[in-house]
């Protein structure tokens, strides 16, 4: 399970989709509703699939900046976005985009999240998002992004952070060993210092809310059926990757464990809403 190519987000994206907290989406949706046009920057944006999913919510007129550090990500968000848009052309380094009765321009960037970040949230920022990436990071740059935004009153809005939660179907005794290796390699540095992991959600809310925003967070857990096979076998290897990185459980246990046909699958994930109050 490579957290960071093409093939792993697309294998995702539906189950993403399906996962996000209807409150905390509506809470968004709520706050920018009577805005004619906003300007947003998606960080750890990947194949634009946030964009994808965020895009309804928001005000009619749409300024996306998609920002990662892998520029082959990019250029496949660019053409999978032209492909997903009902109408789509060139304007510069820009792709404007019309879908429904949205107008979207979308700019890329390939940048170093970990050292650019909050230069990057300038004072026409008024939406930053970013889905299933702050447990990637660490609870200090969770601190500083907070104090970033809060400065530029912007509007925070975060998608299916790992909490840490997991339930396989059928269950087998293993299935807390694994969890437990994975989670402390969940928590190694991913760049940005030790990683928040399970605990990225609970930083943000706290940190908006020292800082005097309003925070909301809902569950956005996968709810993996039969259906989902292809994605819960890429989940049950990745695992078994990592626990086998983390050295603690002997090899035999973890390809036993690996072995099992699972049916289902509850993987947890928190959304994040902030605003200033």
């Amino acid at each position: 399970m490579n957290d960071f190519s093409a093939e792993w987000l697309d294998l995702r994206e539906a189950a993403d989709a399906r996962a996000r907290n209807s409150d905390v989406a509506s809470a968004l949706q709520a706050r920018l509703t009577l805005r004619d046009e906003v300007n947003v920057l998606d960080l750890g944006a990947g194949t634009g699939a946030n964009l994808r999913a965020t895009a309804q919510l928001l005000p009619t007129r749409q300024t996306w900046t998609l920002v990662d550090r892998d520029l082959t990500l990019l250029d496949v968000a660019r053409t999978k976005l032209a492909r997903w848009a009902d109408s789509n052309s060139v304007d510069g380094e820009a792709l404007e985009l019309r879908k429904g009765s949205r107008e979207i321009r979308v700019l890329f960037r390939s940048a170093d999240l970990a050292r650019e970040t909050n230069a990057l949230v300038d004072p026409g920022v008024q939406l930053v998002t970013a889905s299933a990436f702050f447990d990637l990071t660490s609870e200090s740059f969770i601190r500083e992004l907070a104090k970033t935004v809060v400065a530029t009153k912007a509007v925070f809005y975060a998608t299916l952070t790992y909490n840490g939660l997991q339930r396989w179907t059928p269950h087998r005794p293993a299935d807390n060993q694994i969890a437990a290796s994975f989670q402390r390699h969940q928590m190694r540095d991913k760049g940005f210092g030790p990683a928040a992991g399970p605990l990225a959600a609970s930083h943000l809310v706290d940190q908006f809310r020292i800082n005097g925003y309003v925070a909301l967070e809902g569950e956005s857990p996968w709810l993996l059926e039969r259906s989902d096979r292809m994605l819960i076998e890429e989940l049950l290897r990745g695992y078994a990757v990592a626990a086998t990185d983390e050295g603690r459980l002997d090899e035999k246990s973890i390809v036993t464990w690996v072995k099992v046909p699972r049916s289902a699958a509850f993987i947890g994930h928190t959304d994040v809403f902030a605003a200033p109050a």
